[in-house]
Parts: structure tokens; C-alpha cells; sequence
């Protein structure tokens, strides 16, 4: 069986389709120990267990929209079998219900084993994301409850909550 991977390896597969976050099936099939054939195989001979909200397949533009952002660094695409994959069978995504409900289908001691970092990368994902929006709301109810006075540390405190911009570099000729 293989070493267990950290969560954070996990994470970093995680993507956001239609508003899910969601694995691929390549991702799931080399986390469990399968190819994705395999995999793909026991989800078309189970279609009642992968409703909608556990698994759906791409649609062109959404598998497109993955490889060309710069997702060529993923192991789901540099792995054969992606490279190799049929282009009239589009990927399938897992939700964090379609992965465990995956890991019963496969019955391996590895599926079953790493359902489990899956399931904790899904729900540490979930609480980042919680904890974020619950710190901008009690921020806003502090910012109504206080006068003015404390209105730059209220934007100070939103300027440190964004995300860091991205930096560009100046081009051409610099004289010194």
C-alpha cells in the first residue's frame, strides 16, 4: 500500500466547478490505488450511487478551462492516464460525497484508507473558508457599532484580510 499523503497534497487537487469543490477522477482513481479506467468502470456500473451532487462529468469548455490554466503542473494531467485519455469520454469530478461513496464502490483497504485525508482536506477547506467569512462579518459589526474614530483601523484591518496583488516588474531599459 502506498504511504499515506499529507492533506495538504490533497487540497491542492481540489478544484471549484459550478461552485463545488470537487476532485478529478484521475486524482481520486491515483489516490485509491486504481486506474481511472477502473474507476470510471464501477461509476457507470453504479449510476445510483453518483447522483449529481457526488460525481458529474466535465463539459468541453470546463476540461478545457482546466488544462489551459496553467494546470500543467497537476498530476492529473502529466499522469498517462490522462495523456492518454479517449477525447470522446470527457473526466468525471467527485464531490467529498462522491469520493467516499467511490471508496465503498472500489473496495480496497487503500480507497478506504485514503477516503479518510480526502474527507479532511474536503472539510479543512470548508473551515478556512467559514472562518474567513466570519471574521469579515464580526468585522462589519464592529465597524457599525464604533464611531468614526476607529475607521482607519477597520481599513486597515480590511486591507490585511485581501489577497496579495501580484507585482509586475517594470519592462525595457532602466537608466541608472
Amino acid at each position: 500500500m502506498k504511504a499515506l499523503i499529507p492533506v495538504e497534497v490533497i487540497e491542492r487537487k481540489i478544484l471549484l466547478i459550478r461552485g463545488e469543490k470537487v476532485m478529478l477522477d484521475a486524482d481520486i482513481a491515483e489516490l485509491y490505488g486504481v486506474t481511472t479506467k477502473r474507476l470510471n468502470e464501477q461509476i457507470k456500473r453504479n449510476p445510483d450511487r453518483f447522483p449529481e451532487d457526488f460525481a458529474f462529468r466535465l463539459t468541453v469548455e470546463e476540461w478545457q478551462n482546466i488544462k489551459s490554466h496553467g494546470e500543467s503542473n497537476r498530476s492529473q494531467i502529466a499522469t498517462g492516464s490522462q495523456k492518454h485519455r479517449d477525447p470522446r469520454f470527457l473526466p468525471w469530478v467527485f464531490t467529498e460525497y462522491g469520493a467516499i461513496m467511490a471508496a465503498t464502490i472500489l473496495n480496497s483497504k487503500q480507497a478506504v484508507a485514503m477516503s479518510v485525508y480526502i474527507v479532511r482536506a474536503f472539510v479543512k477547506l470548508r473551515e478556512m473558508l467559514a472562518t474567513h467569512k466570519d471574521l469579515a462579518k464580526k468585522l462589519e459589526e464592529m465597524e457599525k457599532k464604533y464611531d468614526a474614530q476607529f475607521k482607519i483601523v477597520f481599513d486597515a484591518i480590511r486591507e490585511l484580510m485581501k489577497p496579495p496583488e501580484k507585482k509586475r516588474g517594470q519592462i525595457g531599459f532602466r537608466p541608472s
